[in-house]
């Protein structure tokens, strides 16, 4: 007799706890597409700000104008325009207060856009621990799955007066389910954790860049002022 071995029905008559374990790897893969999509658009929107802002800041603008724009646009701002905005305001907020020296001027404006790079990577860096969690675990609750349903069928043969390899098929292909869709959630998590990795380390690379050349500005600037001074 001919034995229904297709995922479905192996999948609806595995036990409880292999169903169990199912349901949860399907949740977690369902979850993890989720944070691969948001985190997809999230870094293509990110780079292009940065990109946008970027280009604004070497076309000639004059800091100034660039502060102003990016205070007006504070919701709509880039990474590299707010960490822009962190550092002109700190060192405009030292210049008010009659500060003239080159070195606590600086100081405060890195501090400041230092500050800002860390809460931007923070942001940036979201939900990529969650998919490196759903690439390393994944395959290990799937392989309790299989674990558990091959012990399962394994007990349920204690009773045959004679075991054959149709009787023994369908408990072990049913726990194998379970390791194939723990590989199946944690496969696309492995490689999209990779990739956005990668690119991180890009925006970060990008984003530090930028700080020491719009440091070198600014003291230029301080340098400029404090000769005109004298």
């Amino acid at each position: 007799m001919n034995q229904d071995l297709s995922i479905l029905h192996l999948i609806l008559n595995a036990s409880l706890v292999v169903q169990s374990v199912m349901l949860l790897l399907v949740v977690v893969s369902v979850s993890s597409w989720a944070a691969i999509f948001r985190k997809l658009f999230a870094l293509r929107r990110i780079k292009g700000q940065n990109e946008t802002f970027e280009r604004e800041f070497w076309s000639g603008t004059t800091l100034n104008d660039l502060f102003a724009a990016a205070t007006r646009n504070a919701r709509g701002s880039g990474a590299m325009e707010r960490i822009f905005a962190s550092g002109m305001r700190e060192y405009q907020k030292l210049r008010e207060r009659r500060i003239s020296d080159a070195a606590t001027l600086m100081d405060g404006a890195r501090r400041a856009m230092r500050a800002s790079f860390q809460r931007e990577m923070d942001e940036v860096e979201s939900n990529l621990s969650f998919l490196a969690s759903v690439g390393s675990v994944s395959p290990y609750v799937g392989l309790f799955g299989t674990v558990w349903g091959i012990m399962h069928a394994f007990t349920g043969l204690a009773n045959l007066q004679q075991v054959t390899l149709a009787s023994v098929a369908p408990g072990i292909a049913e726990a194998l389910v379970a390791t194939a869709i723990g590989l199946f959630a944690a496969i696309p998590a492995v490689v999209a954790y990779n990739r956005f990795a990668r690119d991180i380390d890009r925006i970060a690379i990008r984003l530090e860049t930028f700080i020491e050349e719009f440091s070198n500005i600014l003291q230029r600037n301080v340098g400029a002022q404090s000769a005109s001074g004298h």
